[in-house]
């Protein structure tokens, strides 16, 4: 719990403002809505400030994503309006969101769709359009779509929660632009990690998951408060750091064939690390909540937080 520096409301998970470095409670976490010091200095005449898509508020380029009042951003020098209420606009803050809802249209069309239309699991369209490969990684989308397909429910369920509980906090914490490029960025590196594993053993399956992105999330979190209480089935609180312990022991006993045989162990272990990495390299700058409740729990299944393996023998992730 703290206190929101505005108000004086206790907040379960508080928000930290970049900019000055107070407490906030949700109705107060935007700079033009706690009085932010220094906020007529920002040449900002809407009193839009960077809430992570947009690095280039004050004009002066950056990189950003998004538009700004000076039309700084990447996006804006496109005549694209990624400013409050614009349709880009409602996915600040809401990329976790947008990625589950990317994660499970895609899984209905590996499920559905696509055998419908007559292309079955393990098909050649099939693996060519969702499956990260060591025989064909020149297939560049599928670096991408490999991180929002599944082999099973489990596996995608399993990898729902941990993203749906760990990935809102991160992304408040880091900001919606930085959160999209830690997961699309360690969802890729893992996969290509994993394939390249896989190229030198000779095994052809590919892989195709979200965990190692995940994983990179709950490293993250990791670094910023390693004591934060998970309540595992709303009763069993465990230090996240024994989960995190947990995880990276399974991926070293399973890269040295100890553990869990048809599980991408390389592809998570790849995660988790970039994701303590970016933790240590945030950790000072952030602060994360003291307790979390995860209904449901993480799987420790075959496939890692995910459950089930996929089809034809291929790791998940």
């Amino acid at each position: 719990m703290a206190k929101c520096d505005e108000c004086g409301r206790e907040e379960n998970m508080p928000y930290q403002c970049r900019h000055c470095g107070g407490t906030y409670c949700g109705d107060h976490r935007l700079p033009e809505n706690h009085g932010c010091p220094g906020l007529e200095n920002w040449s900002d005449p809407g009193g839009v400030f960077d809430s992570g898509f947009d690095d280039s508020v004050d004009g002066s380029g950056g990189g950003g994503w998004g538009s700004s009042a000076s039309g700084g951003g990447i996006l804006a020098k496109l005549g694209i309006d990624t400013g409050p209420g614009s349709t880009l606009g409602y996915f600040r803050g809401n990329v976790t969101y947008l990625f589950l809802g990317i994660m499970w249209i895609t899984f209905a069309f590996q499920l559905l769709v696509f055998p419908a239309l007559g292309y079955p699991p393990s098909s050649s369209l099939w693996e060519a359009v969702f499956v990260i490969s060591p025989q064909h990684p020149e297939y560049v989308w599928t670096w991408v779509t490999s991180i929002f397909s599944h082999g099973g429910l489990y596996h995608i369920a399993g990898n729902s929660i941990v993203i749906y509980f760990f990935g809102r906090i991160v992304e408040e914490y880091i900001g919606s632009r930085d959160f999209a490029l830690l997961f699309l960025g360690s969802g890729i590196l893992a996969g290509l990690g994993q394939i390249a594993i896989q190229a030198y053993q000779g095994i052809p399956t590919g892989a195709l998951g979200a965990s190692g992105a995940a994983l990179a999330i709950m490293g993250v979190l990791t670094v910023l408060n390693p004591n934060i209480k998970v309540y595992l089935y709303f009763i069993l609180p465990v230090p996240l750091w024994v989960l995190t312990v947990g995880y990276a022991g399974l991926t070293v006993f399973g890269i040295f064939g100890a553990y869990g045989g048809g599980i991408a162990h390389v592809a998570h272990g790849v995660g988790l690390v970039i994701g303590l990495l970016y933790g240590q390299r945030v950790k000072d700058k952030l602060s994360a909540p003291s307790q979390l409740q995860l209904g449901g729990g993480m799987r420790r299944g075959p496939g890692g937080p995910g459950g089930p393996g996929g089809p034809g023998g291929r790791g998940p992730f």
